[in-house]
């Protein structure tokens, strides 16, 4: 997992050191006023890459009514673009967790693990702004409310092919 944000000062130093994909989705995150974008999924192009993104108008809400969940052909470049706070939970996927759904083989590249109140979870704050990376073996939890009020946020998740990357 990578985490930041796109106004921090060592932006430009941060993005270099990715792989080209996740420069573009990150620079395209930043140069976009998806803010104001109209909300929903549309197929897009990162320097030839084709990607998937998602703008998605949301309300954040307690940690104990989300899935975890994981993708394994997609890397998630989550961003929180207007609204909040948002907090995301993340751990690594050791393979031992119990499976909720299983949508892996569908165009959804998802699967949801059950809460396991045992699991030693990790915590970032989601300002507006603030972008989070999610590899296959990141287990997160993202739009967790921050406090004890829910709060709408506009977040955008942009979809990068894994193997893009490799």
């Amino acid at each position: 997992m990578i985490y930041g944000n796109i106004n921090n000062e060592f932006f430009e130093q941060q993005t270099a050191i990715l792989p080209k994909p996740l420069q573009s989705a990150l620079r395209f995150l930043k140069e976009t006023d998806l803010a104001n974008h109209e909300p929903g999924k549309f197929d897009i192009s990162l320097n030839g890459v084709p990607a998937i993104l998602q703008v998605l108008d949301l309300t954040t809400s307690p940690r104990e009514t989300l899935r975890p969940e994981i993708h394994r052909k997609n890397i998630d470049v989550q961003f929180l673009a207007a609204g909040g706070p948002e907090e995301a939970g993340f751990y690594s996927d050791n393979g031992s967790y119990q499976t909720d759904e299983d949508l892996l083989d569908t165009p959804r590249d998802i699967l949801f693990y059950h809460n396991d109140p045992d699991t030693a979870e990790g915590r970032i704050a989601m300002n507006v702004g603030t972008y989070a990376i999610y590899f296959p073996w990141d287990v997160h939890i993202p739009a967790i409310q921050s406090g004890s009020t829910a709060a709408p946020i506009r977040k955008i998740v942009v979809k990068v092919p894994m193997d893009a990357c490799l």
